[in-house]
């Protein structure tokens, strides 16, 4: 069964870290570029990092310093990290995973929601 699931979301004052998780079950996951997306309050979602199935990572400059994405492949679940060191309130969303190409991507999940205030 497909099925997206992040955790490790929450409340962390400005310079702060956070690690997200994913949990990307099944197997078309393991073999093609997974990323992390997320989606502030009005506003569209975004890109905001991407990792070939070899490990090959690719950041957005907003991000870029800051986070790193790191993979492991199970036999039928991806799991994704995201490391995030140093954030800002502007990185405030809510966090997605999934495939990074469309035609590869499945339905979306909860998310994880990530909040940066003093």
């Amino acid at each position: 069964q497909v099925q997206l699931v992040e955790s490790g979301g929450g409340l962390v004052q400005p310079g702060g870290s956070l690690r997200l998780s994913c949990a990307a079950s099944g197997r078309i996951f393991r073999s093609v570029t997974m990323a992390w997306y997320r989606q502030a309050p009005g506003e569209q979602r975004e890109l905001v990092s991407r990792i070939t199935s070899s490990g090959v990572p690719t950041y957005e400059d907003s991000v870029k310093g800051r986070f790193t994405i790191s993979r492991g492949n199970a036999e039928t679940t991806v799991y994704l990290y995201l490391q995030m060191d140093s954030l800002k309130p502007e990185d405030t969303a809510v966090y997605y995973c999934n495939a990074y190409y469309r035609l590869n991507q499945r339905p979306w999940g909860q998310g994880t929601q990530v909040t940066v205030s003093s």
